[in-house]
């Protein structure tokens, strides 16, 4: 199968700078296998788009411990003290983004629409330098789609093809961050053959997903633990 890659391979599809657009929520459908792998890499000065950093020495964490980032994007680097304390130092440049935000510029960065305009944020710090636009008597601001160069994303279950298929909560900003970036890379719990998924069951088509990497970790008792 052409999309398959061995763990230690899909580094080398990234490079010093880029911007990483990383499915999850706090830990749940976060792509460990590949963090991992890029936290053992010589990569560095990355910017992460995803909701938040992980927690201290997990997830995201991993890489902001390895001194691998340079930025971070998202909504919640309060779960992550390390990320906090980092930002105080001067060690890492963070850019705050309302989570609905957040979750609309990704999705506008993958179907091709330059931005849109959202109330939320409007008279706030977090609106300095924006454009400001008033429609219909209210102010709203206009944000920036995102667009990245690699989207590292986690499903329960690709077919040979690269379809995917996500694991309740798991889900969460998977989907929209594969639609967002040059190169989509998804670290999956189980492959099948073609034709074993349903059609219906299918959140994530194939021609959004470039390379497949099964993941080192399986769940135990509702949590995920790394396979022996």
């Amino acid at each position: 199968m052409g999309k398959l890659l061995q763990r230690d391979e899909f580094v080398k599809l990234i490079k010093d700078g880029d911007k990483l657009l990383v499915g999850g929520f706090g830990m749940s459908g976060t792509p460990l296998t590949l963090i991992e792998g890029i936290a053992a890499s010589t990569l560095k000065n990355l910017t992460i788009v995803s909701n938040n950093l992980g927690e201290p020495g997990k997830g995201l964490g991993i890489l902001l411990k390895e001194k691998k980032l340079n930025k971070a994007i998202g909504s919640y680097f309060t779960t992550n003290r390390d990320a906090v304390q980092a930002w105080v130092d001067g060690e890492l440049v963070i850019e705050l983004i309302p989570q609905g935000t957040l979750a609309e510029a990704v999705r506008c960065g993958g179907a091709g629409i330059g931005g849109f305009y959202t109330k939320t944020a409007v008279g706030t710090k977090l609106a300095e330098g924006k454009e400001e636009k008033v429609i219909d008597g209210e102010r709203f601001l206009f944000e920036k789609a995102i667009k990245g160069d690699v989207s590292l994303i986690k499903a329960h279950k690709a077919d040979r093809l690269g379809n995917l298929v996500y694991d309740h909560t798991g889900r969460n900003f998977n989907p929209v961050m594969a639609t967002a970036s040059k190169i989509v890379i998804a670290e999956v719990d189980e492959i099948v053959g073609n034709g074993d998924l349903l059609p219906s069951e299918i959140v994530t088509p194939h021609v959004y997903v470039d390379y497949i990497v099964l993941s080192n970790y399986v769940k135990k008792a509702g949590v995920f633990v790394e396979s022996v």
